[in-house]
């Protein structure tokens, strides 16, 4: 659930931060970078994860911790892919990026929705209570849009 909700919410900071009203579309550009800093945003996590439980141990013991607790990162990475994958095909359809922009926040707020919703209800909170979880998760996307319509 961390890595799904940090990972959409980093996705919609960043595709709100790159689009740049009355410069020229870069969704390639675009898209690599929210892919760059998700992987590294999971880079450092795991890293920081590995260091902070940190066991006396020979180095080949510590090297697999270190890989366990980076390939634990993966929902983070996984998260940001429907933003770039957004991207990329409007980069191919040649879609105005603050169209673009509208829906990867649309989209994102969604799917902050459905991981929040769906974890809820698979932990075994009842529906009602599941869906107000997703409707806190969702909240945090309406801030990234909210804070897009004031900076722009």
């Amino acid at each position: 659930m961390f890595g799904g909700v940090y990972g959409t919410v980093l996705a919609s900071a960043l595709i709100a931060a790159l689009d740049q009203s009355g410069d020229e579309d870069t969704p390639y550009y675009d898209a690599t970078w929210v892919f760059v800093t998700a992987a590294a945003a999971a880079l450092a996590h795991g890293y920081s994860h590995h260091m902070a439980t940190h066991e006396a141990g020979s180095a080949g013991h510590r090297w697999w911790l270190l890989m366990r607790a980076l390939r634990n990162e993966w929902p983070l990475v996984a998260a940001a892919l429907p933003t770039v994958l957004l991207l990329v095909f409007a980069g191919i359809m040649h879609w105005d990026s603050q169209g673009v922009t509208a829906v990867g926040l649309g989209l994102n707020t969604a799917l902050l929705f459905a991981w929040g919703s769906f974890v809820a209800y698979r932990v075994g909170y009842r529906i009602g209570a599941s869906l107000l979880i997703g409707l806190a998760d969702a909240a945090i996307g309406m801030v990234i849009i909210a804070a897009n319509a004031i900076i722009h």
